[in-house]
């Protein structure tokens, strides 16, 4: 953006800070996958500083905002007002398995509302922000979502289940209609990422189940600011919680939202067709 504003400097030096360590440990990840050992050890314990590091920055420039990450309990706003949602690292397997393709994410949320995000895809050196009523920016460069129209055009994001997840049993289902109706379907293994490149128009859509806020919080306010749409897959409702999510451009955002939830659906405020 071409004016930063004060709050967005501060989840951009947190993220920054961060990073410089998460740099040096991606580094070392690849030596460690020929050890016996293996590296997820040493992965946990990089999460874990990268989140110390972000807190104490974020505590540090506004210290009565509450917090909430992956790695740590919720900090109760003194303010009343404003919390920080946190993902340390967003995409963790990735990085375990030496896979450039991982990223910091800080969104900011006042009074339940995301109005700001940072999203920080370290190994590619890519920053993307964004704040309501600001636009959303992939470091000097305007975002807007893609803009394709027809469904069998679009390629799509999501999420697979893994070891200990399961995604439901609808998802085979959902991932079987995508792949017949849509140009492609991808899984990148970053949910934070995901919704970036929805804003950059990168992929045209994106959807998962099985999240958490930290996962989301930032990303829904950069498609939001570039232009798109983000609810949750059966429609109206609060994706900010990550229990399920779809972003979509402004055209596609519908046809998915039948085509994942099998009934007519309809966006927020939109009337239902006669």
């Amino acid at each position: 953006m071409a004016v930063r504003s004060p709050v967005i400097n501060v989840m951009v030096r947190a993220a920054e800070k961060a990073a410089r360590g998460l740099r040096r440990d991606f580094g070392e990840v690849e030596q460690l996958q020929v050890s016996r050992k293996g590296p997820a050890d040493f992965v946990s314990a990089a999460d874990l500083k990268a989140d110390r590091v972000i807190r104490e920055e974020l505590g540090r420039a506004r210290p009565d905002y509450g917090m909430l990450t992956e790695e740590h309990p919720e900090t109760k706003a003194a303010d009343g007002r404003h919390r920080w949602i946190v993902d340390p690292l967003d995409g963790t397997t990735n990085f375990l398995h030496g896979i450039p393709h991982w990223a910091i994410s800080i969104g900011l949320e006042r009074e339940g509302e995301v109005v700001a995000g940072v999203i920080y895809d370290v190994a590619k050196n890519e920053l993307f922000l964004a704040e309501k009523g600001a636009g959303a920016w992939l470091n000097d460069r305007r975002l807007r979502v893609s803009g394709r129209r027809r469904l069998e055009e679009a390629l799509l994001a999501t999420g697979m289940a893994f070891k200990g997840r399961d995604k439901g049993a609808d998802f085979l289902d959902q991932l079987a209609a995508a792949t017949s109706q849509t140009a492609g379907v991808r899984r990148f293994g970053s949910a934070a990422l995901d919704l970036a490149w929805v804003a950059a128009g990168r992929v045209d859509g994106y959807w998962e189940r099985n999240l958490g806020p930290w996962d989301v919080a930032a990303g829904i306010v950069l498609v939001r600011e570039a232009g798109g749409y983000v609810t949750e897959i059966e429609g109206p409702g609060r994706p900010e919680s990550g229990a399920s999510i779809l972003a979509a451009n402004d055209v596609l955002h519908r046809p998915l939202l039948r085509m994942l939830a099998g009934r007519e659906a309809r966006r927020p405020g939109e009337a239902a067709a006669p």
